[in-house]
């Protein structure tokens, strides 16, 4: 179902930043004084490789900015590596980023039908998904207010209802029920296990360590954007939690 092979990707980072026009002008022409800025480069993901079979839960662990988001963002096609293969079986949806494809001024309505187009549910199916989208999110009643008059948490509720309704095979979260309440949590966990039986293929990135072992099969410990650990998600976890310890000694020595 999701092959990741060798997978690499970085970015560059300026160590200055220019702030006027004149300062970027100094900068590009090296005019008056003025010299190259400089940029350091950062290996987000360093050759990751890893594969998830039709019906598992992987999850994804590590502190931040060990490369969870990157990834995820690379599997949903949002970013391409610089470097090796991931090869995709099925259709994707993701909740990636709080607020990417809503807009604040739209209605609860308007966005449930724009994103949904978005995630790729065909338009004239859309009247029929709504009901049941603002149903799961329990957003009926909100549904002619705009979007940012809603909390992060609600906001995330119509996110998720949207992309149950996609009917998907893979789907990728990340950290997006931390900011539901616990009701909505259990909700979604069940939503998860039914998708399991269908054969569904969900990929989680997280800090909830009990979620994660209650949930995924198998987990990937991502530490400064290369593989740590993967295996069963109690493996994973207890060398993250391992290396955390490590850290938290060192720190104050």
């Amino acid at each position: 179902m999701v092959t990741v092979q060798d997978v690499s990707k970085h970015f560059r980072i300026p160590h200055e930043k220019r702030r006027t026009l004149l300062e970027h002008a100094y900068n590009v022409t090296s005019l008056l004084g003025g010299r190259p800025q400089s940029y350091e480069d950062l290996w987000a993901l360093k050759g990751v490789t890893f594969s998830v079979e039709n019906g598992e839960s992987l999850g994804i662990v590590g502190p931040n900015g060990s490369g969870k988001s990157t990834l995820l963002k690379l599997l949903a096609g949002v970013m391409k590596a610089d470097h090796g293969t991931i090869t995709i079986d099925g259709r994707v949806a993701q909740i990636l980023e709080l607020g990417i494809g809503f807009h604040g001024d739209l209605t609860v309505r308007e966005n449930a039908v724009v994103y949904g187009v978005l995630m790729g549910i065909p338009r004239r199916r859309m009247p029929q998904k709504l009901e049941a989208i603002l149903d799961y999110s329990s957003l009926t009643k909100f549904q002619d207010s705009k979007l940012s008059h809603l909390s992060s948490g609600m906001q995330v509720r119509l996110a998720f209802a949207i992309a149950v309704e996609t009917e998907a095979d893979i789907f990728l979260i990340d950290e997006a029920l931390a900011v539901g309440d616990a009701e909505f949590q259990e909700k979604c966990l069940q939503t998860f296990k039914d998708f399991k039986k269908e054969g569904k293929t969900i990929i989680f990135a997280s800090h909830n360590m009990n979620m994660l072992k209650t949930f995924c099969d198998k987990s990937l410990y991502l530490l400064h954007g290369e593989v740590r650990k993967f295996g069963p998600t109690s493996e994973s976890i207890e060398h993250y939690l391992a290396d955390s310890d490590v850290d938290l000694l060192e720190n104050h020595s």
